[in-house]
């Protein structure tokens, strides 16, 4: 547990870091060290399908942003201007949805309380769903409990996010071509 605190530390320091830093190919680095960080919490959690997915996409997200940067200067233009209107109505919006955030967070940390406790199910369809996804791992064959989650209950679903995830490496592909399409 104590190493999941000091990844959770290590997350907050890097996507503090990455906000405040003024060189922007430091601040790609420092999110993707985040996004890194992550993936190594769920190789931890002993989830390595979701570990792979998230490498996978904090690569290609790094690639693109340190492509894009190198491509415009390395610092931030926007330091040292000066407030205009349509910035203070962003802050006042942006304030009012952070107020919102908080208060429905604080709702619901309000009905924990009702919860049951982690891993205790209260109902007998969340029961009926761990007790055979454990036993179709050996119906699968697969290595842990969330890959047969994935794979018995959830198998479309995982195709459609696989389309998602296919489509838009086309849509990047797309967008990254050096030449139009001939006509």
């Amino acid at each position: 547990m104590l190493d999941l605190i000091l990844l959770l530390i290590f997350m907050v320091v890097a996507g503090i870091v990455a906000v405040e830093i003024k060189d922007l190919l430091a601040s790609a680095i420092a999110l993707g060290a985040v996004g890194f960080a992550v993936a190594i919490g769920f190789i931890r959690l002993a989830a390595p399908d979701l570990a792979i997915v998230q490498i996978v996409i904090e690569v290609l997200s790094v690639v693109f942003f340190v492509a894009v940067i190198l491509k415009t200067t390395h610092t931030d233009s926007t330091l040292g201007r000066k407030y205009v209107g349509g910035d203070i109505f962003s802050f006042i919006v942006f304030g009012l949805f952070a107020l919102v955030f908080v208060y429905f967070g604080v709702q619901m940390l309000l009905e924990l309380s009702v919860l049951a406790p982690m891993g205790r199910s209260l109902g007998p369809a969340s029961l009926h769903y761990v007790q055979n996804a454990i036993e179709g791992m050996s119906e699968t064959g697969s290595a842990n409990v969330v890959t047969s989650v994935v794979l018995d209950y959830r198998g479309f679903d995982t195709l459609g996010e696989a389309t998602v995830l296919f489509t838009s490496v086309i849509g990047v592909i797309s967008l990254l071509r050096l030449e139009g399409r001939k006509k």
